[in-house]
């Protein structure tokens, strides 16, 4: 059914940021250590990593890439081996490259600093709408408002708005709402504060209804329909790819590293040589390896991405050798001791690979 948009009513009207606000206080979040300071960079550093990524997970990447990268112009300055293997784990690599990429357009075009007009941060990389809008709010105070997953949440069950949240028609409601619901005043810390409450109160699952601040006019507990609000995604199929990776090791133990420079979800890291399968495999790594034997199949794994699932095969060769002058004429390679891996950029499932296994 289609319920009223509260988008009509005006803000004032509902108390629906003063709500939200007095909820926060006793309730919010005030640790995070992306509010202390809450610099420009430090906000737009944490909405990058939070997004598609839980809080509890995001703070010690947020700490280590900190400390390691302070501002823009660190950041900007850094090798991209540097940024990826501080990201290295994350996920959703892509993200670690627009923020490199966005650094260095900061340096160049706006002095080193985040600009603070609304357009000037959507036109850098990675930095969507809402982004920039918790950006303006949290480091600055101005009136811009957030859509996150968590606050698409909580305004389509207030507001009662049927339709996936991803649609266009349904997110310009979204939009028109949330900016429609912001207040004059305290803008980071009602940003703060509807985020905190979608994440921790008003969740994707059993929501505290009984406690909620919103709930005498909430349409979706009203007309019992928290459990299907917001509308899910329609349904897709995930297919399944599959590849052979070659784990190949020196006299030394060191595993070969091939750099991934072509376009994909893992361009920018090191990763272990890849092919579509075994022939292939052993076709390609032949070209710029000598192994003294035959490699070894090891059990089947799979990674699951959003859009597609892979499935790997490790092969493991041990005592191989760099064919001469491949360093000048072939990809890029490094062999690399378990005690270097740390500070590599690895995929995530490569690096939990080689971690389990007994190299030597």
């Amino acid at each position: 059914m289609n319920l009223p948009l509260h988008a009509t009513l005006p803000a004032a009207s509902t108390g629906f940021a003063q709500r939200l606000l007095h909820w926060f206080e006793r309730h919010g979040r005030h640790d995070l250590p992306w509010q202390h300071p809450r610099s420009a960079y430090r906000v737009w550093l944490s909405e990058i990593m939070l997004q598609q990524t839980q809080v509890q997970t995001v703070i010690p990447y947020f700490e280590r890439f900190v400390t390691a990268l302070p501002d823009v112009a660190a950041l900007a300055a850094a090798p991209q081996d540097q940024v990826m293997a501080l990201w290295s784990g994350l996920g959703y690599y892509a993200r670690a490259r627009n923020l490199h990429a966005a650094a260095r357009i900061c340096m160049e075009q706006h002095d080193g600093e985040l600009p603070t007009q609304l357009d000037a941060l959507i036109a850098l990389p990675g930095i969507g709408r809402s982004t920039a809008g918790a950006i303006l709010a949290q480091a600055h105070g101005l009136r811009f408002a957030i859509l996150d997953g968590n606050v698409k949440r909580v305004l389509t069950r207030w507001a009662g708005i049927e339709g996936w949240p991803g649609r266009p028609a349904v997110e310009k409601q979204l939009w028109a709402l949330t900016e429609n619901l912001l207040p004059d005043a305290r803008l980071a810390d009602y940003t703060q504060a509807i985020m905190d409450f979608g994440a921790t109160l008003c969740t994707r699952t059993e929501p505290a209804c009984a406690i909620c601040p919103l709930q005498h006019d909430c349409s979706a507990r009203i007309h019992g329909l928290t459990s299907s609000l917001p509308t899910p995604k329609p349904a897709k199929s995930v297919p399944t790819r599959e590849c052979a990776m070659l784990l190949a090791l020196d006299g030394h133990g060191r595993v070969l590293l091939q750099k991934r420079d072509a376009p994909g979800v893992w361009n920018g890291l090191w990763s272990l040589p890849e092919a579509a399968d075994a022939v292939q495999l052993q076709q390609q790594s032949g070209t710029w390896l000598h192994a003294p034997g035959p490699a070894t199949a090891l059990p089947r794994f799979e990674h699951v991405f959003s859009h597609y699932r892979l499935g790997i095969t490790p092969w493991l060769q041990r005592g191989v050798n760099l064919r001469p002058r491949i360093a000048d004429n072939g990809p890029t390679l490094r062999w690399a001791a378990a005690a270097e891996w740390p500070d590599i950029g690895l995929p995530a499932p490569i690096r939990k690979l080689l971690q389990s296994l007994e190299l030597k």
